[in-house]
């Protein structure tokens, strides 16, 4: 728990208390860089401990510069890494405690996603996020993420974790959902995904069963670069499907 000073009585006090900032004041500020913030997220990442704004008598939050500048490490750090919110606590305390703590570097998991970068398995093992944090991530509630598992456009793993290609999925749903396309109308998307991966599996299968293991280690590369080429194909036939009916 980080300590806050205590704030005697005297000018010091008084200019201290001056500039402290209400939560709405915090969410116009954080929005300058992040505009998709919510006061849930805000809420959602003190109920997790990642800042601890002063109360009023009457309850209302006070924040600090500190804690404003905090949040936007916390938001940085989920936005550039994907990283879980337990991971970014301890690299933000060990900060507090002068240690120097390495990151993924910016842009890293998003290159990964697109396909830029080759997947390194232990970054994408440590990117695996809990049911709360995938929640604050997409900026949805419970409900909204229950009837996205119900048309299976997000599964969580067997450890009930979700990995850093499900929280690209829940961020993309969450954007067409502000268009109005519900899960039902995405329905046909998720069956084209799983027609393109079993088209991708037929292909590799042959390389899965080889006696070779050089060649069966090989069927994972060539399915990820097919999956590659797929994801593309898919988005250019898209535009050139869209381009007559735009003009």
């Amino acid at each position: 728990m980080r300590q806050r000073p205590s704030g005697g009585a005297g000018s010091g006090a008084a200019t201290a208390e001056g500039r402290l900032m209400s939560i709405g004041a915090v969410l116009h500020q954080l929005r300058e860089e992040f505009p998709e913030v919510t006061i849930s997220k805000i809420r959602f990442l003190e109920a997790e401990g990642l800042v601890e704004p002063r109360r009023t008598p009457s309850g209302y939050r006070k924040f600090s510069p500190e804690d404003v500048e905090r949040l936007g490490s916390v938001l940085r750090m989920q936005r550039d890494h994907y990283l879980p919110l337990k991971v970014i606590r301890e690299h933000l305390d060990a900060l507090a405690r002068g240690e120097q703590l390495g990151l993924p570097s910016p842009g890293r998991s998003r290159e990964l996603l697109d396909g830029a970068l080759e997947p390194d398995p232990e970054a994408v093992t440590a990117a695996r996020i809990g049911r709360a944090e995938l929640l604050a991530a997409a900026d949805v509630g419970e409900a909204e993420l229950a009837e996205w598992e119900s048309y299976g456009l997000i599964t969580p793993g067997e450890d009930g974790g979700y990995d850093i290609e499900t929280v690209s999925v829940a961020k993309l749903v969450a954007a067409l959902g502000h268009f109005g396309l519900e899960p039902r109308h995405l329905r046909v998307m998720k069956a084209a995904a799983d027609r393109e991966a079993d088209l991708v599996e037929q292909v590799v299968a042959p390389l899965r069963r080889h006696r070779n293991p050089q060649t069966r280690n090989h069927a994972e590369t060539t399915a990820r670069e097919l999956a590659t080429l797929s994801i593309r194909l898919h988005a250019a036939l898209v535009q050139a499907a869209l381009r007559p009916r735009l003009h």
